[in-house]
């Protein structure tokens, strides 16, 4: 049986910016995208063999609303303290820097991080143990 794979896809305001933010700052990588797909240009992000990624897509002529709150979260478990430590400062090094957390349950064990679009990334300095 195959596994489960999942894409979050979602507009943005600014692909290039976008991009920036998850590449440059989390570290994913560029896994493909296309352009002018039916007005529609995107590119999709994640880590090779991990089972998702990320979709971000313009539309031509239509502008993507920020997020609706400062609560949407893409939440990323990171057990290690030095693997955590060492994401914390590549985003920071790339010019991000944290935001507090509009719940403050992330802030005790993790560091908020807000995209190009108002979208919410914790990195969390914890396992996932369910």
């Amino acid at each position: 049986m195959d596994a489960v794979k999942l894409r979050v896809a979602r507009p943005t305001r600014n692909l290039d910016a976008v991009v920036r933010f998850y590449r440059d700052g989390l570290g994913f990588e560029v896994l493909g995208g296309f352009e002018d797909h039916a007005g529609f240009d995107g590119v999709m992000l994640g880590h090779a063999g991990a089972p998702y990624h990320l979709e971000f897509t313009v539309e031509r002529g239509h502008e993507a609303p920020r997020a609706p709150s400062e609560d949407h979260l893409l939440v990323f478990y990171v057990p290690d303290p030095e693997a955590w430590a060492a994401r914390v400062r590549r985003m920071e090094a790339a010019g991000f820097a944290p935001v507090p957390s509009r719940n403050p349950y992330w802030d005790a064990n993790g560091r908020t991080f807000e995209d190009p679009d108002g979208y919410r990334v914790v990195l969390q300095q914890a396992a996932w143990s369910r």
